[in-house]
């Protein structure tokens, strides 16, 4: 490589590179192993905007016919992105469903299991509070 040495700064130039080592780097990207900043620290390659030259020259992306407008969705499109996102919540609610039904059977049994407990060890465990001790343990818990 063509170096040269003012004052402990190396510049480089652009005939620097060979085309092995840009196609290397340029390979490394384009998968995304490394983004363009990555490659232009590992390598030490002078500008990033090199390495964005080297992906037009030698990579495969189209580069010519990259356009930022989005594609009107066809009629047919629409229909089956609808139907995907019904299936979707479908699924969503027949889970929320499940879990609710599950939810319900588990306050069921505990409740059994109170009753039970209740009846064998001849305790009350529920406690029975009478409205007016209601208002006044409220009152309590906001002064605490």
């Amino acid at each position: 490589m063509k170096t040269s040495t003012n004052m402990g700064y190396t510049k480089r130039t652009q005939k620097d590179y060979s085309l092995s080592f840009k196609l290397q780097v340029v390979e490394e990207i384009e998968p995304g192993q490394l983004d363009r900043l990555s490659a232009h620290l590992k390598y030490g390659i002078q500008a990033r905007s090199t390495i964005t030259s080297w992906l037009h020259k030698y990579g495969t992306f189209d580069w010519e016919n990259l356009s930022v407008v989005t594609m009107a969705k066809t009629p047919e499109q629409k229909i089956i992105e609808l139907e995907a996102k019904v299936k979707l919540l479908e699924k969503q609610k027949a889970r929320a469903e499940y879990l609710a039904e599950r939810a319900d059977k588990k306050v069921i049994i505990f409740d059994m299991l109170v009753n039970m407990a209740e009846k064998e060890y001849d305790i009350q465990i529920r406690k029975n509070y009478r409205p007016e001790l209601l208002k006044t343990s409220k009152k309590n818990k906001r002064k605490q």
